[in-house]
């Protein structure tokens, strides 16, 4: 059962970590901002890696339902998760895709950090080749690296960009990936 320090460990260093990077947030910080003291955290957590590690499997699990909510919210269409990302893209504490600045981060595929990272891309590529399976799409095995590939592309953009434009962007060439969808949109 977690425990309030946990929970207030996890919440700093996931707000933390994404805002600033993992590597420029130190333990001291953490602490200092969640209120909790340096016993409570070694009760919690070995030490910063598992700490990071905790945080990035949380959030994949947060942000995989969110888009999962937003994408059937939006229409369930394979082509949604463009929509769905525009919405994040347009927050204005938008600082590109944790999982993707973990791996530039912790550039040792054979860290736990970017292995979590990595295993959270293989996720939502499973989660877009099930809703392209869904919606009849031929392929779907081969085209749900492609469209991950373009929703990390406008992820990376739209914070070069400071725009939510670049999810359409992704859509329209996606939508070239999938001409047996749809064209309502």
């Amino acid at each position: 059962m977690p425990t309030r320090a946990r929970e207030r460990l996890l919440d700093t260093a996931e707000d933390l970590f994404y805002a600033d990077g993992i590597r420029a947030v130190g333990l001291e910080r953490i602490l200092t901002t969640s209120g909790v003291g340096r016993a409570s955290f070694y009760r919690h957590f070995t030490g910063k890696d598992e700490l990071v590690v905790a945080v990035l499997r949380r959030r994949d699990e947060r942000w995989r339902q969110w888009l999962t909510e937003r994408v059937a919210a939006l229409g369930g269409d394979p082509l949604a998760v463009f929509d769905a990302l525009a919405e994040r893209f347009a927050h204005a504490d938008f600082r590109g895709c944790a999982f993707i600045n973990t791996m530039i981060e912790t550039a040792d595929p054979d860290s736990p950090a970017h292995q979590v990272a990595a295993e959270h891309k293989a996720k939502v590529t499973a989660y877009v080749e099930g809703l392209l399976r869904e919606h009849g799409v031929a392929d779907a095995k081969t085209k749900a690296p492609q469209f991950v590939l373009l929703m990390d592309g406008a992820t990376v953009t739209a914070l070069r960009e400071r725009t939510a434009e670049p999810a359409d962007q992704a859509r329209a060439l996606a939508r070239g990936l999938v001409p047996d969808l749809s064209r309502s949109r």
